[in-house]
């Protein structure tokens, strides 16, 4: 394992829960937020404004709390989308991002006075209460239209390599037509990021995106920000993520979660060890085995052909040998 993994540095780890949500999680996140989210979807959509989805806690159980995020987000274009961010590894990880993407999914269909008051403070700025939201809320509107739905993009920062990926460092996935690749329904959208297949130095890093994605990678390991970074968006990052601007609460989470972040990476590391450790000793025996076939193989043509010399016939060659009577007549006039 590369100790550097394991070092603490001035600025918070992205990849520990605590890290994350110190970066991501919180109002003052927002700007940086934007930045990373516009450089992720260029081409696609420009978020001008966002906000929390709303304050519950939709994980699944308590070891999933404080890392994932939804993020209502408006578009210069006037759309709206629904971001999901997470970044912690657990069993069956394909299976369940496709369930957290259903159930954001569902959550429009199901809460659409909540989505409707979202979009409209979005477009204001400002909440709204439930009696304001109600003396505004337009006349019901046809059964079908409540389906109308927003687009729903899973983000997934990934510290780790997923064997259901290929590998690369960034999978984008639609859900298209199997023959021709033409998108059926743009609004289900998939960005996998597998950092640890993201290996730019900073000298080669010529974009924004570039640059923060190295930053994400890297920043644990640093004790200030690198004098070529000199993008608002990295000020603003390393005054989020410096460790000493934790509040006592914040630092003593953060201390445990670094801790659990890198007891996981040591048992990875030993998983992955022991299974490359596994695989070379199976190796060796499927070798030896193999070797082993092939010269008993070899021995039996040599008889065989010894034996023909000696007049035998065919029968007797292979009831002597083993071999077949096709094989001894392929075998001794080759």
């Amino acid at each position: 394992m590369d100790n550097m993994d394991l070092t603490c540095g001035h600025f918070v780890n992205p990849f520990t829960d605590i890290g994350f949500k110190i970066i991501f999680g919180q109002p003052a996140s927002k700007e940086l937020l934007i930045t990373l989210l516009n450089e992720l979807l260029a081409g696609e959509h420009r978020i001008e404004n966002l906000i929390f989805l709303d304050k519950e806690n939709h994980s699944d159980s308590m070891a999933d709390a404080g890392i994932i995020y939804d993020l209502y987000c408006l578009t210069d274009t006037g759309e709206y989308i629904i971001v999901e961010m997470q970044n912690r590894f657990h069993s069956s990880f394909l299976d369940r991002t496709l369930f957290y993407m259903c159930r954001a999914i569902g959550r429009q269909v199901e809460n659409l006075r909540e989505k409707r008051r979202k979009e409209r403070e979005l477009q204001t700025g400002k909440p709204e209460t439930e009696e304001d939201f109600l003396l505004s809320e337009p006349m019901q509107e046809n059964y079908g239209s409540r389906y109308k739905l927003s687009t729903v993009y899973g983000i997934f920062l990934m510290n780790f390599r997923e064997p259901g990926l290929e590998e690369k460092f960034r999978t984008d996935t639609v859900i298209a037509d199997r023959e021709s690749g033409k998108v059926v329904n743009p609004h289900f959208r998939q960005i996998f990021l597998q950092f640890p297949y993201f290996t730019k130095e900073l000298k080669d890093c010529e974009t924004l995106y570039d640059k923060l994605i190295y930053t994400l990678k890297n920043m644990q390991h640093w004790n200030r920000m690198p004098d070529a970074l000199k993008e608002q968006v990295f000020s603003r990052l390393e005054e989020l993520a410096a460790v000493a601007n934790l509040s006592l609460e914040d630092r003593i989470a953060y201390d445990k979660a670094l801790d659990r972040y890198r007891v996981s990476r040591i048992v990875e590391e030993d998983a992955r060890e022991a299974g490359w450790k596994k695989g070379l000793a199976e190796g060796r025996a499927e070798g030896r085995a193999e070797g082993l076939a092939e010269g008993q193989a070899k021995e039996k043509v040599a008889i065989a052909r010894n034996l023909k010399s000696l007049g035998l016939s065919t029968a007797q060659i292979a009831q002597a040998t083993g071999l077949t009577e096709e094989e001894v007549e392929s075998t001794v006039n080759s």
